[in-house]
């Protein structure tokens, strides 16, 4: 059941404008004399198509448009506006400010009825495709929550492979992670930033993979030789993690090759090789990190 809201001035108008409508079969029709009435309402409630009149005492049909369209949620509801007045300024100050179509007085009966129903039918497919869009923004909206979902289990499935290597890296990694984040919130960091950063840094030690099982897991003491390939595991976590689409990764290829950077070993674990693809405020927060986790694992 369509809904019309008629406004005008004239009882006699009122009386006619509702019966047309009553005789399209579909349609129901509340009337206001007073403009400011029929504005309060319109407000209040959604009508599908709205019916003023141009010259009202109270507050003409050019203004009642003006202030109703300023109303939220009703920008794209038809207007009829029916007028005795012939003048093209009108129409186009009425036309500028949100009326959809127009009406000469007397009204015609036939020609009311077959503007209205097309004034309905343009309203019900706005109605249809602002239903589709929010659908489809539903449905992306579901679709990114999805690809996000499988990107954070496949950032924790590699987090583990670590983990498998080497016993010790298990409880690290959960302490890395909780401390950025605690840290990430301290720091007054976006909550976007914070769970980036929480997500990440579980990676920081991927690179562990390619370390050898001699040296990985060696319970003395690491040669001079073994340590400088133990320090390699940053750049080979970089190597991994690099060029990717995902922001996750690309935070966790920082973290990964910076994550044992200081100001005094910093020239010496990759000589000639320096850390210009991380942004310094990631190498501060890496440098904490490492602190708190060292001190947390004794």
């Amino acid at each position: 059941m369509n809904h019309i809201a008629i406004i005008d001035d004239s009882e006699i108008n009122l009386t006619l404008l509702s019966a047309l409508v009553r005789k399209l079969g579909d349609c129901q029709s509340t009337c206001f004399s007073r403009s400011r009435a029929g504005l309060e309402w319109c407000s209040e409630n959604l009508p599908d198509l709205i019916v003023v009149d141009y010259m009202m005492p109270e507050m003409h049909g050019i203004e009642f448009i003006s202030r109703l369209r300023t109303v939220a949620g009703r920008e794209e509801v038809p207007i009829l506006m029916i007028t005795a007045n012939d003048s093209k300024d009108v129409r186009y100050e009425a036309l500028q400010l949100g009326a959809t179509d127009f009406l000469t007085k007397p009204v015609d009966r036939i020609e009311f009825s077959v503007r209205v129903r097309n004034m309905l039918a343009l309203g019900t497919s706005r109605k249809k495709l602002a239903d589709r869009a929010a659908w489809l923004a539903e449905e992306v909206k579901k679709a990114t929550a999805a690809v996000h979902d499988r990107e954070q289990e496949l950032s924790f499935r590699m987090s583990r492979a670590a983990e498998f290597r080497d016993p010790d890296t298990g409880a690290h990694i959960q302490r890395m992670a909780h401390f950025s984040s605690l840290i990430a919130a301290n720091l007054g960091m976006p909550a976007e930033d914070q769970a980036l950063i929480l997500q990440a840094a579980p990676m920081h030690d991927i690179g562990k993979i390619a370390i050898p099982d001699h040296i990985l897991l060696k319970p003395a003491s690491l040669s001079p030789e073994e340590f400088a390939v133990m320090k390699n595991h940053v750049m080979l976590g970089f190597e991994l993690l690099k060029g990717s689409g995902s922001k996750i990764l690309q935070s966790a290829a920082s973290i990964a090759i910076s994550h044992h950077e200081n100001m005094t070993v910093r020239a010496t674990l990759w000589p000639g090789r320096r850390c210009h693809s991380v942004s310094r405020p990631y190498r501060r927060r890496c440098r904490c990190l490492r602190c708190l986790d060292v001190r947390a694992s004794l």
